[in-house]
């Protein structure tokens, strides 16, 4: 038996990274998955990698207008919703003295804003029992210069799960946060606004940091999530899952 077979499945920043490996790793455990990202092209590439039981939407976290849209195509098509792994993030790199109310805003209009409204609006498609992954960062814990506004927003993530563990309980809803550590995916070299040398000594620092020697692969996030998402994980509930090679651990 597959651990997700049957299971609906969405996934916020579904088409790249962490978000695009956990739909494929979802669909091999049975899942149907729901993708939604803000670029087409890319969504259908992740979709083509995936090969099956797979939706796309086009959409921004941070729109509550595609929110419901969203929502809307899960409606139509499925009925319903078992697992949502709210992963869409932004991590552009601002030190504070030179941070604009730009770079905040951007920041917490998807980190923040989105995440909230990401899981609100997937409320009354959710049936009892089901599974809630939150991606937050083990930022939410590290004094890291330059990802201040980054950090902060990852922290309000880990306590909405706390949060929404005691207000979903009685409809018997898990909402755990997972928290990656340095992985390695496009986004350090594409969102944060790092030239190319920079993100090779940014690779280089944090691997340095980290007890393992390296930094982690997005199929072992999914496999992280996909253990959250499934009856494997069925008394953990209001948990901060990290998922760093020991980075902020030790």
């Amino acid at each position: 038996m597959k651990k997700l077979e049957g299971k609906v499945a969405v996934i916020t920043g579904g088409s790249s990274g962490i978000g695009l490996a956990t739909a494929r790793r979802f669909v091999e455990e049975g899942a149907h998955v729901v993708i939604t990202g803000r670029r087409e092209k890319e969504l259908q590439e992740a979709a083509a990698a995936i090969e099956r039981n797979v939706t796309t939407v086009v959409g921004d976290v941070s729109s509550l207008e595609d929110l419901d849209r969203l929502y809307a195509v899960v409606k139509e098509k499925h009925g319903h919703i078992d697992v949502l792994f709210a992963n869409a993030g932004a991590g552009t790199i601002a030190p504070l003295a030179v941070a604009t109310e730009g770079h905040f805003d951007q920041t917490f209009d998807v980190n923040v804003k989105g995440m909230f409204f990401t899981v609100q609006k997937a409320l009354p498609l959710f049936r009892d029992g089901g599974s809630i992954i939150l991606n937050s960062s083990v930022s939410n814990v590290l004094g890291l210069p330059g990802f201040t506004a980054y950090a902060a927003s990852k922290a309000a993530v880990r306590n909405f799960a706390r949060g929404w563990t005691m207000e979903l309980k009685d409809r018997k809803i898990r909402v755990n946060a997972m928290s990656p550590g340095a992985i390695d995916t496009p986004a350090l070299a594409t969102t944060t606004g790092l030239t190319a040398e920079q993100a090779e000594q940014a690779v280089a620092q944090f691997t340095a940091q980290i007890p393992m020697g390296r930094r982690g692969m997005p199929e072992e996030i999914a496999a992280a999530v996909t253990f959250l998402a499934s009856d494997e994980s069925s008394y953990i509930t209001g948990v901060d899952l990290a998922v760093d090679g020991g980075m902020a651990q030790v």
